[in-house]
């Protein structure tokens, strides 16, 4: 029987029969049957013995037994680790992850005059993520979500929401300089508007970060279309350029949006579809970019700038976007504004403690009404990095013209994927 390579088949008279050579990726398989086919967990940061495992299909049936024993036993006594993945694997170019959000969150603001607070227990998102490859060099990723689950809205308690689609893409790799995605997916923008909601710095979004996504009737930042995206100049570039659906009349006579935005990697390259809100010191980022995004007369820039980078006894992340959205008569409830994101934060590793500062502004122009800023101290108790980990942070929100407003928020979050 061939074997995949770098696979260690057991022996007969191994004393830990699945356990083979580790490698860096540090993989965890569990031997189901005598064929490829596999579940695998694979945690690239694990200190633990069983983890370096590698096993391959033998036709010694004991060898199998104890193989299956050994690693299920294993899976339901060790906790995943930070960055653990889930994978159902078919042959070399078929497989099937899966991943779970879950953002718990305790929220109270207070409200103008006499009115007492507004007070929320909640989940913020709860998601269930599915990707995985179908073929070589073809991938996909599904991302279901049923937001703000009971917290009260206008409309009342939130507490049966529907299960919406939030991300449904394939892409098609042709090189690395070009990638074709197509589906429903972040468009091109700012920095933060492509970050994952698993890997924010602070509780979440900038507050204006996604201004124009009511109008283009999309969903929080996500359009359907098709977009190509690559990296030139040894990763240093990156480009994403894409047409989208946008608006559309009853008809659907309007003109498709167009959106595009490159950036520059001054040192390690970032080669994933979503951007990392922090890294917590693991890589390190200086990126500067730029985007646009246009339909018929509604035109939105963007320019933007992104530091993570180790110092000292931790790392520092910082965050600068601005971004110009105008609807035009294209979209005309779309004001004319200039709005500003600034975020900072100091890891401190011995104490997997983050402080964290977020700004955000925005301007209406030529007019003050409807202008607002925001600004939110906190901190970050990452007790096992993104995978688990709780925020806190105070926001003092200062509208035009009208009475400021406190809001905490704690939040809990569980992530694997």
């Amino acid at each position: 029987m061939s074997l995949p390579p770098g696979w260690v088949p057991p022996t007969a008279r191994a004393r830990k029969p699945c356990r083979g050579t580790p490698n860096a990726n540090r993989q965890l398989c569990v031997c189901l049957n005598a064929g490829r086919r596999m579940i695998r967990a694979d945690p690239p940061h694990s200190s633990s013995a069983v983890a370096g495992a590698r096993f391959a299909p033998t036709d010694d049936m004991g060898n199998h037994i104890r193989c299956s024993v050994f690693c299920a036993a294993a899976l339901l006594n060790t906790a995943l680790p930070v960055s653990a993945q889930v994978v159902i694997k078919g042959d070399d170019d078929v497989n099937f992850k899966l991943g779970i959000l879950g953002q718990f969150e305790a929220d109270t603001i207070d409200n103008p005059g006499d009115e007492p607070n507004s007070n929320n227990l909640f989940a913020r998102r709860l998601r269930l993520m599915f990707g995985g490859q179908v073929a070589k060099n073809v991938t996909f990723f599904i991302e279901t979500d049923a937001p703000n689950l009971g917290k009260t809205l206008p409309g009342g308690k939130n507490i049966q929401p529907s299960l919406m689609l939030q991300d449904a893409y394939a892409e098609v790799r042709v090189a690395n300089a070009l990638l074709i995605d197509a589906g429903l997916m972040f468009i091109p923008f700012s920095r933060n508007s492509l970050q994952s909601a698993a890997t924010l710095l602070p509780v979440d979004y900038g507050a204006y970060t996604f201004s124009d996504s009511a109008t283009e009737q999309s969903t929080t930042g996500r359009d359907t279309g098709f977009q190509a995206r690559g990296y030139l100049a040894g990763n240093r570039i990156e480009y994403r350029i894409g047409g989208f659906q946008g608006a559309r009349d009853t008809s659907s006579h309007n003109p498709f949006r167009y959106a595009g935005r490159v950036q520059y990697n001054a040192l390690d390259p970032e080669s994933g579809f979503f951007y990392a809100g922090t890294n917590l010191g693991k890589k390190k980022v200086f990126a500067v970019g730029a985007a646009f995004d246009v339909q018929k007369d509604s035109h939105n820039y963007d320019l933007d700038a992104f530091l993570d980078h180790p110092i000292g006894p931790g790392a520092v992340t910082a965050q600068f976007d601005y971004n110009r959205f105008d609807g035009g008569t294209m979209q005309p409830a779309l004001l004319k504004q200039d709005d500003i994101l600034v975020e900072a934060g100091y890891w401190i590793r011995a104490l997997k403690l983050t402080p964290v500062l977020q700004v955000a502004y925005r301007d209406l122009v030529n007019q003050s009404a409807g202008d607002e800023t925001r600004v939110a101290v906190g901190a970050n108790y990452w007790w096992a990095g993104h995978n688990a980990n709780v925020k806190v942070l105070y926001a003092r929100i200062a509208p035009s013209g009208l009475a400021d407003q406190n809001q905490v928020t704690v939040q809990l979050q569980a992530f694997v994927f």
